[in-house]
């Protein structure tokens, strides 16, 4: 019988020492510190400890280089900049790694949009080319209002504007690989990375497998809103400060990125096609119901045909990304021991 995952985070909570549960690090960005790839091999920028809560900060995308109207993506240093990694002691490969998302505030007063040639859901690209020229670059800036927590959208060709809400997140938010891969911080797998998810947001636990000693975190790629497939390329790219709470489930094996909230379980399948992205995520969350709530495997797959819910978050990057999800209130109440039939 196999402990189901929910009962271990609790008792990885229960367990924490109370000179660690709650303790803040605090970690202030240091641009020669920016790193471009999920790698074991970088020296950790700070250590936490299970039960810590991480205060840090991280940079757009652009690495905060684009301010004004006239700049360009070349002046951009890199791709997705990333602020870590974070070492957690005592996570081993084996292991999950929970992060509970506390806070995250835009840390500037406007957003950046960009259009970019060979990138987009609907343009020409290296996996989809095309005779037709490229769309051109364009860039947009997005006045942020903190106070109604809104952005504003201004045409470039008319002079049409909206005001939209701000949902703040972490686009980028993983763990080094496996097998001592290094992979670029625009990639999704099953690290995590570049997952675009609103589910990196405030209110939800996200987890990792963890692949190798301290399980090596990194944060990056803030967005202020986002729609559904990111299908320009870009968010609402902005530079974000943020809380998070770690914590170490020993001895929990998971295959792939999950969220949970307490509304929803929720599983990620990052991969090309986009029909094995969505393989691997309703997978997912056929073995987490399977192991935490005690349904057949069969009947699991049966009740999300009937109540499952898809949330196709960017299609993109190398790798798209969508999450499955289930309401905890059509599941059976979690078991302590789920079955492995």
């Amino acid at each position: 019988m196999k402990t189901s995952f929910a009962v271990l985070l609790l008792s990885a909570a229960a367990c924490a020492q109370s000179s660690d549960e709650g303790k803040v690090v605090r970690y202030e960005l240091k641009p020669s510190e920016l790193k471009y790839t999920y790698a074991a091999s970088y020296n950790p920028v700070a250590h936490l400890k299970s039960g810590n809560i991480l205060e840090t900060n991280t940079v757009d995308c652009f690495g905060n280089a684009i301010k004004k109207p006239g700049d360009t993506l070349s002046m951009a240093p890199g791709d997705n900049p990333l602020t870590g990694p974070f070492y957690i002691d005592g996570a081993e490969p084996g292991d999950t790694l929970a992060v509970k998302i506390l806070e995250i505030k835009v840390d500037s007063n406007q957003g950046i949009g960009a259009l970019a040639p060979g990138f987009g859901a609907i343009n020409s690209t290296n996996y989809t080319p095309m005779l037709n020229a490229p769309i051109k670059e364009k860039i947009w800036f997005y006045p942020i209002d903190h106070a109604t927590n809104t952005a504003t959208f201004q045409a470039l060709d008319s002079k049409y504007t909206v005001k939209f809400p701000l949902h703040p997140f972490f686009g980028c938010i993983g763990v080094a690989p496996a097998g001592g891969e290094a992979r670029t911080s625009v990639v999704p797998e099953a690290f995590g990375g570049n997952m675009d998810s609103p589910e990196a947001s405030v209110g939800n636990t996200v987890y990792f497998p963890v692949n190798v000693s301290g399980a090596m975190l990194f944060l990056g790629d803030g967005h202020a809103a986002m729609g559904d497939g990111e299908i320009a390329g870009t968010a609402l790219e902005v530079p974000l400060r943020g809380r998070v709470q770690v914590r170490v489930i020993k001895g929990q094996k998971i295959s792939w990125p999950r969220f949970e909230n307490d509304e929803y379980i929720m599983t990620v399948g990052a991969y090309r096609p986009l029909d094995d992205a969505l393989r691997i995520a309703f997978t997912e969350l056929v073995g987490w119901i399977h192991t935490d709530y005690g349904l057949s495997e069969m009947d699991a797959y049966e009740l999300l045909s009937k109540v499952g819910e898809i949330h196709l978050n960017e299609m993109v990057d190398p790798n798209y990304v969508i999450v499955a999800k289930v309401k905890k209130s059509f599941l059976p109440k979690p078991t302590h021991a789920g079955s492995n039939k």
